[in-house]
């Protein structure tokens, strides 16, 4: 990994710490062709959580997506460690995505995962078992929210009356609310 930010929040990015994020990311170069870059963000919260008091956020940008990796632990080393795994996790199932498409042929799932480590992962294939179609009548983002917490929901996708565009509201997980819309 050649290109990447590393930014610490409430933590003092040490040189020991910015070499440990270097050498995990240095476990994601055989896929150096799909990523571009990555932006990596550790953080210290007070918490009365010890297990969740260091984050660290890491987003790989590849070709037509994104790949995201959040972790939390007590040790910001451990949270480095579970953030690499994550993202190696992710980036087999993009690669065997991208060598299907290629080939446009069935691959075997296995047969990627042994090349790169010996570990056998299956291939990702998304399932969609549910669809729905709705009215979305123009509203503010608050009303969406309130619409959200009736439905008892973590998302709700609206018309956006401000900007007569469609928007995503959702529940964030330190409890805040985050609004999703197109630019």
């Amino acid at each position: 990994m050649h290109i990447y930010k590393l930014s610490g929040r409430n933590v003092d990015v040490t040189d020991a710490l910015r070499d440990y994020v270097e050498s995990k990311l240095t476990r994601l170069d055989r896929f150096n062709g799909q990523i571009t870059d990555a932006r990596v963000t550790l953080t210290v919260r007070d918490v009365r959580d010890a297990s969740r008091r260091n984050r660290v956020e890491v987003q790989l940008n590849v070709p037509n997506g994104i790949i995201r990796a959040e972790e939390h632990n007590a040790d910001m080393y451990a949270a480095i460690d579970k953030a690499g795994d994550v993202l190696e996790r992710q980036l087999r199932k993009f690669k065997t995505k991208i060598m299907r498409h290629r080939n446009d042929a069935p691959i075997d799932a296995e047969a990627p995962a042994q090349a790169d480590s010996g570990d056998d992962v299956s291939e990702f294939r998304p399932d969609i078992v549910r669809q729905k179609r709705f009215d979305m009548r123009p509203m503010s983002a608050e009303d969406a929210v309130t619409q959200m917490e009736a439905l008892g929901h973590d998302f709700y996708v609206f018309m956006n009356m401000n900007t007569n565009s469609c928007g995503v509201v959702y529940r964030r997980k330190d409890g805040h609310y985050g609004l999703i819309e197109p630019s």
